[in-house]
């Protein structure tokens, strides 16, 4: 049998933490390994018991979301964060995003958004998902770009990462540029290494926020 992927649900509302639960589990495929009420308990759990992915709401007591998906970046890397919020904001989303959250969802998404969502950030290839993606690359084009080095990165991993910012899997990725997964996947590491960032979603909004890559067009 399939390994389930465990979570972690961390919200301040009981019957969403519950129904969210019951949700997952009903479905198959993933394992619930702690549910708590405020960001502070999100980050000791994180710790404790290293879920896969975490799910946070923004507006919790002790710490926010964005606060405690900082520190699970940190004090937890193997667990991945995905943001469930009521806000649509794109600054708000966008601050998640550089705290090192790897996606978000607004909570008013579908159970099947919610599910691949997370399927996707668990194989480490999620960049800018969700339905108000297009309002943060829209900010993104209209903040004030910070001139980086021409020769930061070389044209090859502009080229992967002009693609990940486009929301394509490693596998895409290969294909499209004719290169082996694991090329694609070692070049990805030292593009992390060179922009300071420790994810893909991390990456496409430095890079594009540097003026690396363009950004990408989202409909």
């Amino acid at each position: 049998m399939e390994t389930p992927i465990t979570l972690l649900i961390a919200d301040d509302h009981t019957m969403f933490r519950q129904g969210l639960r019951e949700l997952l589990e009903r479905k198959g495929g993933f394992r619930v390994v702690a549910e708590v009420s405020d960001g502070l308990a999100a980050v000791a759990q994180a710790q404790a018991q290293q879920p896969n992915i975490a799910l946070l709401d923004i507006s919790m007591p002790g710490l926010t979301g964005i606060e405690a998906a900082r520190q699970i970046a940190a004090l937890s890397p193997s667990t991945r964060t995905i943001v469930l919020t009521m806000h649509r904001d794109e600054r708000t989303v966008l601050e998640a995003l550089r705290a090192g959250a790897n996606a978000y969802l607004l909570k008013d998404a579908d159970a099947s958004e919610l599910i691949e969502a997370i399927r996707v950030v668990h194989r480490g290839e999620a960049a800018l998902a969700g339905s108000a993606a297009a309002r943060v690359l829209d900010l993104l084009r209209r903040s004030e770009t910070t001139t980086a080095s021409a020769d930061l990165l070389t044209p090859r991993e502009r080229d992967i990462l002009a693609l990940v910012a486009q929301g394509d899997d490693n596998r895409a990725i290969a294909l499209k540029l004719s290169l082996s997964e694991k090329t694609v996947g070692n070049r990805l590491s030292e593009i992390f290494q060179k922009l300071g960032v420790n994810n893909r979603t991390q990456a496409a909004i430095v890079a594009v926020q540097r003026g690396l890559v363009p950004p990408p067009d989202v409909l």
